[in-house]
């Protein structure tokens, strides 16, 4: 990053100077991201029901934002320049971009065997990944620039980067938003969770149905089971609440759910019901 800082201010690239910005947010994704996991694998005390589970998932959302604000500074400036196009080095641009490329591609290898489901993860890995595309685009602005001496390749390649760091930014920063939410896993499907659960024998009627994530890979499903009067009577409640549970793990590996079981006199007695 250091040596891109130099080099940029030496041939006078933006596209060199918002790589260099952008490996900046990477080493502190990645700190982040370190930072997040360590948290998560606390367990869960006091007032921390769940834990620190939910510190990955403002990581990635720290991630997201980063990764917007820095790409509506350098479209700021990748704009500017298109109009007022600076000279522009090229030979400079296209050998750091090279050694860049080789970086990443080596980070960007290691950090792909990790587990990106993770938001957190995925967060580290999508700035990584933004910046190798990014000195694949320097590189190429490098060769036209020394090919043609048409120094705008350099804002061009500049806004290539900030198209990628817009998408990258806009899915993190809606996922994260989503599980912050309390927002349904997109995967689950919830009016089959209540038919699922209204095939489960005796029970009649199912409400306050919610589900939510916790953290990534961490779906929970809480409800009101109404059953028929007579399992209470008959001691047959708790089996109802075990297939029930089991039915969630199996069609829709929900392991973590909560469930009230009620008869149906009980329901007028509820108030602020959702």
């Amino acid at each position: 990053m250091a040596g891109e800082v130099v080099a940029a201010l030496v041939s006078g690239s933006l596209a060199l100077l918002s790589d260099a910005g952008h490996m900046l947010t990477d080493a502190g994704a990645l700190a982040g991201a370190l930072w997040a996991m360590n948290l998560a694998v606390r367990p869960a005390r006091g007032a921390m029901t769940y834990g620190w589970k939910r510190a990955e998932i403002l990581a990635a959302l720290a991630n997201g934002v980063t990764l917007l604000v820095v790409a509506v500074v350098v479209a700021t400036e990748a704009v500017r320049r298109l109009v007022n196009p600076p000279e522009v080095t090229g030979v400079t641009v296209l050998v750091v971009a090279v050694i860049g490329i080789v970086v990443n591609i080596a980070a960007t290898w290691l950090i792909a065997r990790a587990d990106r489901t993770s938001l957190n993860i995925r967060g580290a890995y999508q700035h990584v990944l933004t910046d190798l595309f990014g000195f694949i685009g320097t590189a190429v602005a490098g060769v036209i620039i020394l090919a043609t001496g048409w120094t705008r390749a350099d804002p061009i390649a500049s806004l290539v980067v900030v198209a990628l760091m817009l998408r990258a930014g806009w899915g993190l920063t809606r996922d994260s938003g989503r599980v912050l939410l309390e927002a349904a896993p997109e995967e689950l499907d919830l009016d089959a969770v209540r038919t699922h659960i209204l095939g489960v024998e005796h029970v009649t009627a199912v409400h306050d149905l919610h589900a939510w994530t916790v953290t990534s890979n961490l779906p929970a499903v809480s409800a009101h089971l109404v059953i028929e009067d007579s399992c209470f009577a008959d001691g047959h409640a708790h089996r109802i609440l075990d297939e029930v549970q089991e039915c969630l793990q199996t069609h829709f590996s929900v392991g973590h759910t909560t469930f009230q079981v009620e008869p149906s006199r009980h329901e007028a007695t509820e108030h602020d019901c959702f």
